[in-house]
C-alpha cells in the first residue's frame, strides 16, 4: 500500500479502496486498486460468481477525490487544510458498465469540474482494462474535523 495515502486521506482497511496514488494533477488524480480475491464481501457478493459491489467501487472513486482536495488544498497554501476532511455530500448519475471481479487490476479517475458554495462537483470512473467499468458524479464538502466525528 502507498503510504502517501494514509499521509492524505483518513480511511482505513478495511475499508480503503485505493492501494496507490499514481498522479495528482491541478484538475483531476488518478489511483491503482488491486482487487484482492480475499476481501470477505465476495463471500456473500455472489456465492460462487463473486462480483466486485458497484458501491464500493464508487467508494474508491469517492476516496480518489479525496485524494485530490487534500493535495488541492495543500497546493493552495490552506494553513488548515489539514483540519478538513473531504466527505461526500452528493451522488448521482452513477453508472455500471463492466463487472470487477477478484484478481483484477483497475484504475481510478477522479476529476474536478467546479465549486459551488461549500461543494466541490467531480465526477469520476473507474476503469478495467482500459475501459469504463463504472462513471460517477458527485460532490464533497471540506467540513472541520470535529464537525466530521
Amino acid at each position: 500500500m502507498d503510504e502517501r495515502i494514509l499521509q492524505t486521506i483518513p480511511h482505513r482497511p478495511p475499508f480503503l479502496f485505493i492501494d496507490e496514488i499514481l498522479e495528482v494533477t491541478e484538475t483531476s488524480a488518478r489511483c491503482r486498486r488491486f482487487v484482492d480475491p480475499e476481501e470477505a464481501h465476495f463471500a456473500g457478493h455472489y456465492p460462487g460468481n463473486p462480483i466486485m459491489p458497484g458501491v464500493l467501487l464508487c467508494e474508491a472513486v469517492f476516496q480518489t477525490a479525496a485524494v485530490y482536495m487534500v493535495r488541492r488544498q495543500q497546493r493552495a497554501g490552506d494553513a488548515k487544510a489539514a483540519d478538513k476532511t473531504p466527505v461526500l455530500a452528493r451522488v448521482g448519475d452513477a453508472r455500471f458498465k463492466r463487472m470487477v471481479v477478484p484478481g483484477d487490476t483497475i484504475e481510478i479517475e477522479a476529476t474536478y469540474k467546479e465549486a459551488v458554495g461549500p461543494f466541490h462537483f467531480m465526477k469520476g470512473r473507474v476503469l478495467k482494462d482500459g475501459k469504463p467499468a463504472v462513471t460517477v458524479e458527485f460532490a464533497l464538502a471540506l467540513v472541520d474535523k470535529a464537525a466530521a466525528d
